[in-house]
């Protein structure tokens, strides 16, 4: 939906980048709106917005009365719209926040009221490959821990489909990616709403969480033996280093494997309380090179070589706030492609530039 930029709250989330007198984005699409964003649209005099018709939290966007002479292009009023990407996922977080308050109060897990909302999310994934990689903007402080939930499951099926699993086998890994943090709902809460890094004592405690996510699941028929491995050792890393059991690589189950590369990716994109999101391009390099050994080679490949499937003339937006086109890839750099600068003849190689790397992607 269109709105004036005063209807514009903190939550709505931008569903077209804001262009601003030099066609560079001002606003780039798929940003949750905060206050200092409230304010750049009042400083650059923006006359209208494209927000989803939901909140980052999954609550409708209802707009309020225009604060300003309507003196642009008027306000549409708001239409029943189809059943997007983002609506389906904005609601599966927002089912999943009240499942883990009723796992706080010692409620079991239903799986049927589960799968009733997340398995037609899952089968979008396919068809809407590209909003896997926007995930992390739909994230905030306050509500991470469910986005995080529902995104982990996303991308876990995204994965298993990519690496050639059947249907039942991913849909089987993206439920036991959703549910693998299940656990945390056992823990004290103010663990889970710490602001700041946690003390040794509280992270031997939060490294219990896939035990107990473990315990609320084996008993459910409906998810396979893989499923509830892959929730029992999604914190096991190949070099022995993960927990609960530090298991070593031999005995780690590939839905495990999955759900690792997928939690891990997720967890450091999306801003959180006590941590700033990183770059998607970024974080993926870190997990094949600084942490090699820890993560299984073929799924953080394929994880890589699915991001980076982009064409001649994608529009980026770099590390150093210059914006420009992808010119060409190398094969062995995928993540570091050529680019042409947009305010200049200049094109940077981002294999030569270390310091430099994507930090967006546009349409």
């Amino acid at each position: 939906m269109r709105i004036h930029p005063s209807q514009v709250i903190p939550g709505c989330i931008i569903m077209k980048d804001i262009i601003g007198k030099t066609n560079r984005p001002l606003i780039t699409k798929n940003t949750v709106v905060k206050d200092i964003h409230k304010q750049v649209l009042h400083r650059f005099l923006v006359q209208q917005v494209e927000v989803a018709p939901k909140l980052s939290s999954g609550d409708p966007f209802l707009p309020g009365a225009v604060e300003e002479p309507a003196m642009e292009c008027p306000v549409e009023k708001k239409i029943a719209e189809p059943r997007t990407f983002l609506d389906q996922y904005l609601q599966a977080v927002k089912q999943y926040k009240k499942w883990f308050a009723q796992w706080q109060a010692g409620g079991v897990i239903h799986i049927g009221a589960i799968r009733q909302v997340v398995v037609p999310l899952l089968e979008q994934i396919k068809k809407y490959r590209k909003n896997i990689f926007m995930l992390h903007h739909f994230s905030t402080k306050d509500d991470y821990l469910y986005h995080h939930a529902v995104s982990t499951g996303l991308i876990a099926a995204f994965l298993g489909e990519e690496m050639g699993m059947n249907r039942g086998d991913w849909i089987q890994l993206g439920l036991a990616g959703l549910l693998s943090d299940a656990g945390m709902a056992k823990m004290n809460e103010q663990i889970i709403l710490k602001e700041t890094s946690l003390t040794g004592k509280e992270y031997q405690e939060v490294k219990k969480h896939p035990t107990y996510s473990y315990r609320m699941v084996e008993n459910i028929p409906v998810l396979n033996k893989a499923a509830k491995l892959g929730i029992l050792q999604h914190h096991e890393r190949l070099d022995g280093s993960g927990y609960p059991l530090a298991t070593n690589k031999k005995k780690i189950h590939m839905f495990a494997r999955v759900i690792a590369v997928s939690d891990m990716y997720h967890a450091m994109t999306s801003e959180r309380l006590y941590r700033s999101k990183q770059s998607p391009f970024l974080v993926l390099e870190l997990m094949m090179k600084e942490q090699f050994g820890r993560f299984d080679y073929t799924v953080v490949q394929t994880f890589i070589k699915s991001m980076t499937n982009y064409t001649t003339g994608t529009k980026v937006k770099l590390s150093n706030d210059r914006s420009g086109e992808i010119v060409f890839v190398e094969p062995a750099n995928p993540t570091r492609p050529m680019v042409r600068i947009a305010d200049g003849a200049d094109i940077i190689n981002l294999k030569h530039f270390h310091n430099i790397y994507i930090s967006e992607i546009y349409d």
